[in-house]
């Protein structure tokens, strides 16, 4: 692993603009753009949401900077998701902010997927997001 740490470390980044180069700084955080490494070192950097999400028994996808989670409910369960949902999405806030990322309540969407008698029965139309 003592590859991996020499790749990450004493990187530096410069700013060009209008013909103009910053000073050299010294990079504190991330991967170098581009690199091969990047979705192997994004894996590892994300894989604790999975753990987060698991622990209140949802489902999820991860697409690049993108997340769905998902679950399967009876109608008659829909509060209880509805609570169980929002503690994962505080969960979920509580490791960006950790992991110095930064959670976008405002790109948050709540989608209710089913046959039209059983959405009839679903009065919810939002999840209390932090």
């Amino acid at each position: 692993m003592e590859w991996i740490s020499s790749f990450l470390s004493d990187r530096t980044y410069q700013l060009a603009y209008g013909g103009e180069l910053s000073t050299t700084h010294l990079l504190q955080y991330g991967v170098p753009q581009g690199s091969l490494l990047d979705p192997l070192l994004y894996v590892l950097y994300t894989v604790d949401i999975c753990h987060v999400v698991e622990r209140h028994n949802l489902r999820l996808h991860l697409y690049a900077d993108d997340c769905q989670i998902y679950t399967s409910v009876a109608v008659g369960d829909v509060t209880s998701v509805v609570q169980n949902l929002a503690a994962c999405i505080t969960d979920i806030n509580n490791w960006t902010s950790s992991s110095r990322l930064r959670f976008n309540p405002s790109k948050t969407e709540l989608m209710w997927l089913g046959a039209g008698h059983l959405l009839q029965q679903v009065d919810i139309d939002d999840i209390p997001v932090l």
